[in-house]
């Protein structure tokens, strides 16, 4: 998300948002480097709310396959209404042309566990927090409303951010925020939170993470306090970078030649990794890059939903 937010950054990832139609970000441009191949078999990584797979399956048509993954099962749902039952209303002649649509309650890092070789035509993956886990209170992921310290995409996961927030130790902690949030008071954000544990709540949570790192100068003002701390427990609630880095690992070995490979990132950390392992891909020549720099949104689609602000794609061809 933009600096200029007041909320989580990294903004709506896949899916889009229920009052934006599940219009998710970068549609257009997702869709136009996948360059989707009638009857191919691709992978929405990301299913979320469906946005991004209902044009893919839209183009696949019967003789395709869409596999469809996300963390969440309240996801999962959603995408199953609209890709299974609303795709099913798509009708050329006599006939649904509607392609084989599987759906997966998983991490797209378990794509590193795939064994079939070569076997997708491109593979799509949104990264992010959902508008469906951020406009949910009782997710935990917002400070802009009172709810839980949980913070899991998958609500089966076993740590919490309340658990990270009041077990772990002073040091670990400044860390963890330090790296996952890239927030420069992270010892004495830290320092606050230790000492005022036990903490339960989103607010709670937000109140003196404010108190302890109040804005010294205009460019600090522009985003709350807590904004960089929470994306930082997020992260690291969900093993956000190592699941990316096993997705960009496997990517090589499950596309076919002239499969693409197309990432949405909504920050620095996760940009950076798409984009040194592209760059690392066309070295070993399993890639040419299709995107020598990220694509962003333009100001209409900004204008229309402000969390595409900070939203970055790649793209990459493989050899």
């Amino acid at each position: 998300m933009a600096e200029g937010s007041t909320d989580t950054p990294q903004g709506v990832g896949h899916g889009g948002g229920r009052e934006a139609g599940h219009v998710p970000v970068l549609l257009k441009e997702a869709i136009d480097f996948l360059a989707i191949k009638r009857g191919g078999t691709y992978i929405d990584a990301t299913v979320g709310l469906g946005g991004h797979s209902f044009e893919i399956a839209k183009r696949l048509g019967a003789p395709g396959h869409l596999i469809g993954l996300d963390k969440d099962p309240a996801a999962l749902e959603i995408a199953r209404e609209r890709l299974v039952v609303g795709g099913s209303s798509l009708v050329v002649g006599e006939e649904t042309d509607w392609p084989r649509i599987t759906l997966l309650h998983r991490s797209f890092a378990e794509l590193a566990n795939d064994e079939r070789q070569a076997a997708y035509d491109g593979i799509l993956a949104d990264i992010g927090v959902s508008s469906l886990q951020l406009n949910d209170a009782a997710r935990g992921f917002s400070f802009q409303a009172e709810g839980p310290l949980d913070m899991r995409m998958n609500p089966q996961a076993e740590q919490t951010a309340e658990q990270v927030v009041n077990q772990v130790d002073e040091v670990t902690l400044a860390n963890l925020i330090y790296e996952f949030g890239e927030e420069r008071r992270s010892r004495r954000i830290a320092r606050a939170i230790v000492r005022s544990r036990p903490i339960g709540t989103t607010a709670q949570l937000a109140e003196i993470i404010s108190a302890a790192a109040r804005p010294m100068n205009q460019a600090e003002r522009r985003i709350h306090p807590a904004t960089r701390t929470f994306q930082a427990l997020r992260i690291f609630v969900n093993h956000e970078l190592n699941d990316l880095r096993a997705l960009l690992d496997a990517a090589p070995q499950l596309l076919k030649s002239g499969g693409r490979l197309v990432i949405i990132s909504f920050h620095s950390l996760e940009d950076r990794i798409v984009k040194d392992a592209l760059r690392e891909g066309v070295k070993k020549g399993y890639y040419q890059l299709l995107t020598k720099k990220p694509v962003t949104a333009g100001e209409e689609e900004i204008d229309r939903n402000p969390r595409s602000r900070s939203a970055k794609l790649r793209a990459a061809i493989r050899v």
